[in-house]
């Protein structure tokens, strides 16, 4: 009987064996690349190295006292070298920063205009303009009368605290411990020296640099507020894309969210700034109070400072309304103290109540620990992000600790 040859055996009749069949390209072995299990051989020649150059030694200890220190060494000098680029960069970084909540802010009206009709374009170009005119007439109008007065103020200061010293009460506490009369003599030294105008300005070229980096500055801030407003969309949703898709939504509606929010309270405390500045202004041409314009953009500027701007600048309007009579500083008083009542639980609640809810105890520590940290900046910036942080928290963190 004859056996019948399996068909998948090669033949032995003087035949060459067929070579083996050459791999598919897969993700696992891409194409130019041999597989392992074709050509174990030059695996392991891949793997082990040529021979002829000898084998490769032990990798190296990672756990070693010399690795540890080469790359501790190496990461403390890169953390070095980043903290003095982000100090030569601070200038650079605080004028983005402002850019930055300057858009935001001014988003709220860039949405309303879009909502009655107008493109986005339109929108933020009208918006713009108006930041532009505002920004112009103010300078136009105040800021001669300002520079005016600032000069009087300083030329006028010696007077003033003469005028101060003939209130009674200020007679008896200098007369006791000599506090005017050494302050005076020190006003009027500063005054009439030749050199304090050069200290305090760093002279004529440094009071130039000085005006000249200003504008600069004015000028990059609003051409980086034009880029922020017109692109905040596509920044935002740059930086969703950075997210997995599956949280991507939450993450889109919470960060929306939080924009609004941070909008909202910077619309409302420049607003309520302007108020107060306004209505300082007012009530110091009324008393007849020097300075008003002067003051009144101080008081205007400290607004935007949380929780204790409005409280300094009003310490400053009773301190110069001291020099003129004690009744303007009593009538100055009290009227920032009606004011301030007003401002905070009728104005204040009114502008903000769409905005950011942030207790009391944390908006305090945010603006005490944000000023700390960046100066007014921070203390600008702290209330918002503190809001951002605890709607993370409510909507985020409390949920994840009860599920768990």
């Amino acid at each position: 009987m004859s056996q019948q040859s399996d068909p998948e055996e090669p033949s032995s009749l003087g035949s060459s064996p067929e070579p083996a069949p050459i791999a598919e390209p897969t993700p696992e072995h891409p194409a130019g690349e041999p597989d392992p299990q074709a050509d174990p051989q030059g695996e392991e020649r891949r793997l082990k190295g040529d021979p002829r150059f000898g084998r490769p030694g032990p990798p190296i200890n990672r756990n070693g006292p010399f690795y540890f220190g080469f790359v501790a060494t190496i990461g403390a000098l890169l953390a070095w070298q980043l903290m003095k680029v982000v100090a030569d960069l601070s200038q650079t970084i605080t004028l983005v920063v402002i850019a930055a909540f300057l858009a935001v802010g001014l988003d709220p009206v860039v949405r309303f205009l879009q909502r009655r009709g107008l493109g986005r374009g339109w929108s933020v170009a009208i918006v713009f303009l108006g930041v532009l005119g505002i920004f112009g007439g103010f300078a136009a109008v105040v800021i001669p009368d300002m520079v005016e007065q600032a000069s009087e103020l300083i030329e006028s200061a010696p007077d003033q605290v003469d005028n101060l010293t003939r209130t009674p009460w200020i007679n008896e506490l200098n007369a006791e411990y000599g506090v005017v009369d050494n302050l005076s003599q020190q006003i009027r030294d500063r005054a009439s020296s030749g050199d304090t105008v050069m200290q305090v300005f760093g002279g004529v070229l440094g009071a130039g640099r000085a005006v000249l980096s200003g504008l600069a500055s004015t000028f990059t801030v609003l051409i980086l507020t034009l880029y922020f407003l017109a692109s905040l969309n596509s920044i935002a949703e740059a930086g969703y894309r950075l997210v997995p898709r599956t949280r991507r939504d939450r993450v889109r509606r919470l960060g929306d969210e939080i924009l609004k929010r941070i909008g909202g309270y910077v619309a409302g405390q420049v607003t309520i700034a302007t108020i107060n500045g306004v209505l300082s202004y007012v009530m110091m041409l009324v008393l007849g109070i020097p300075y008003a314009a002067v003051l009144a953009f101080v008081v205007g500027l400290l607004g935007l400072i949380p929780l204790v701007g409005a409280t300094i600048g009003a310490i400053l309007v009773v301190l110069v309304g001291l020099f003129q009579s004690v009744q303007i500083a009593v009538i100055a008083a009290v009227y920032y103290l009606v004011y301030q009542q007003l401002e905070n639980y009728l104005i204040a609640p009114r502008i903000m109540s769409r905005t950011v809810a942030v207790p009391g105890a944390v908006a305090l520590i945010a603006a005490f620990g944000g000023g700390a940290l960046l100066g007014v900046l921070g203390a600008l910036i702290a209330i918002p992000i503190a809001a951002a942080i605890l709607l993370i928290i409510q909507e985020v963190v409390i949920p994840r600790q009860e599920r768990a």
